[in-house]
């Protein structure tokens, strides 16, 4: 028998944004290693915030957020607050319940530059690396990547002569262009929103911005040195 189309919302709501998490998804790992950091940086938190006064985003969850961004190559901040929003598997890593309301994007913009300026996403990325579960994957002696291309944050609008020649951009804050038959390159033309974008050609797509990540090969004196990370140049 054919069942039918209803679409009556229920009243009430049983499931929790945990219970349509698979058990195997990597976030499930990741959870634990980056609650256990926020535990241990509680102390900074209270330092930059102040005693009284209206609740602002909790710094707890504003920093699981950006991770998210980072994890997902979420584009912008606009687009993190939409997908927590309908994404039940981003609610429940942040720590919201299906029922509370998204920040406002201001207010989540105004509270990440608070953490930054007080070097507490720093502070938050060395708290997870000496931790038990992590020290061991890291190495001592070197680091190595295979090159893999990532997306820029950058559109190819932005991809503009170097000496500042061509049609200068439309008015708006997305308008249109037109660049087709124009030959460009990587000598001749850079990203005026990501200098580290470089355009290249794939077997799957057509030419688009991205980055490429390289090796810094070094022995550093101790974990907390990023260069022993790495960093993401163009090439």
């Amino acid at each position: 028998m054919r069942g039918a189309d209803r679409q009556t919302a229920a009243m009430f709501s049983y499931v929790s944004p945990e219970g349509l998490v698979p058990q195997a998804h990597p976030l499930r790992a990741i959870r634990p290693l980056v609650n256990a950091a926020l535990q241990r940086l509680s102390p900074q938190f209270d330092k930059i915030y102040a005693a009284s006064g209206r609740d602002s985003i909790a710094p707890e969850r504003l920093l699981r957020a950006l991770l998210l961004q980072a994890l997902f190559s979420v584009r912008s901040e606009r687009q993190l607050m939409e997908q927590i929003t309908y994404t039940m598997m981003f609610r429940w890593f942040v720590g919201l319940s299906m029922e509370a309301p998204m920040w406002d994007l201001t207010v989540f913009t105004k509270n990440r530059e608070r953490l930054l300026a007080g070097d507490i996403a720093r502070g938050f990325l060395a708290a997870i690396l000496v931790a038990p579960k992590v020290k061991p994957l890291l190495s001592e002696e070197h680091f190595s990547v295979d090159g893999t291309l990532i997306e820029a944050w950058a559109s190819m609008k932005s991809f503009r002569p170097k000496d500042g020649s061509g049609e200068p951009p439309a008015p708006g804050r997305n308008a249109e262009a037109d660049f087709r038959g124009t030959p460009r390159g990587n000598e001749t033309h850079a990203s005026t929103t990501d200098p580290d974008a470089r355009l290249y050609k794939t077997l799957e797509d057509a030419r688009s911005l991205k980055e490429r990540v390289t090796p810094r090969l070094e022995r550093p004196p101790d974990l907390g040195r990023a260069k022993r990370l790495g960093r993401v140049v163009g090439m």
